[in-house]
């Protein structure tokens, strides 16, 4: 056994350590606040713009528009899918970075065709860099405080690749948030758009529709709508990320503050222990010097 010096030792390491998680996670719980409270701000907004896409889309249900193209004539074998993977910069957040790379390379396999990767975070691009997958490298970008004119420039970027024909398919994976206890990595095609994710269920059929007109055209108005549309919906994938990330994180380290304190419990007995067999064996050996003494 330990003597207690050591173990003492020990107990200050784990108490040290115990500063350190139970100020990450106090951090971490302030960045999810403040990434939810973003969040609930700019929805609206996005949540309108679908609604009126919703609109057009109802009052000119066979328009043909490029955003919309799903491109049958491409073989499944020679598509090129882009998909924009959404890890952390760091790590000490469970097995959130984890799940995110399992389901995209679960993903990558059962798609056949090129995959070309817009990886958003450290730990993504390392993983990938390492696989030697095909990376795209002009998204160097931080995960941490996102932001509109990041999610403007990544959404400019993928609308560019789709209407040249670089991409048939984009997605982004990305981890959701379900509640404070369940995050799941989720898969969300972003090109082409589909029109039934735009029809609203509750409009009885042959209700009135009311007239709106579009200028200069339905598909100048569309050209405008949806990159507006993408970039709020890649915007809420990075805050729910980010947030997920914290939460995450906050979960990892409350676990192992409890595990530091359990920790401290065993030392602590420990400690006592080697204490008391200290405190014993020198009464043992001062009974033993007197009774020499005595003998003499």
């Amino acid at each position: 056994m330990a003597n207690a010096r050591e173990i003492q030792s020990r107990i200050k390491s784990v108490q040290d350590t115990m500063k350190i998680t139970n100020a990450m996670y106090m951090i971490s719980s302030s960045k999810m606040k403040k990434a939810k409270k973003v969040l609930e701000d700019t929805e609206p907004y996005f949540y309108n713009m679908q609604a009126a896409i919703a609109r057009i889309l109802r009052h000119i249900p066979d328009i043909q528009h490029p955003f919309f193209s799903v491109r049958h004539l491409v073989p499944q074998q020679e598509r090129k899918t882009g998909i924009i993977v959404v890890t952390g910069d760091k790590g000490m957040a469970g097995a959130y970075n984890h799940n995110i790379t399992k389901l995209t390379d679960e993903f990558m396999e059962k798609t056949p065709g090129y995959h070309k990767l817009y990886v958003l975070g450290m730990v993504g691009r390392q993983y990938y860099e390492k696989k030697s997958a095909d990376v795209d490298g002009s998204f160097r970008y931080t995960v941490q405080k996102p932001t509109m004119h990041r999610a403007r420039l990544i959404s400019e970027e993928i609308v560019r690749a789709f209407l040249d024909r670089e991409l048939d398919e984009v997605h982004i994976i990305y981890t959701q948030m379900q509640n404070a206890a369940v995050m799941e990595p989720v898969d969300m095609q972003l090109l082409p758009l589909k029109k039934a994710s735009f029809s609203p269920a509750q409009i009885p059929v042959g209700a009135p529709q009311e007239e709106i007109e579009m200028f200069p055209s339905a598909d100048v108005v569309l050209d405008t709508m949806i990159p507006n549309y993408l970039t709020g919906v890649i915007y809420g994938c990075l805050v729910e990320a980010y947030a997920s990330e914290n939460n995450a994180r906050m979960t990892a380290m409350q676990s192992s503050t409890d595990s530091a304190k359990k920790m401290l419990q065993d030392l602590s007995i420990q400690f006592n222990r080697a204490r008391q067999a200290a405190i014993t064996q020198e009464i043992t050996e001062v009974i033993s010097g007197a009774k020499a003494q005595r003998r003499k």
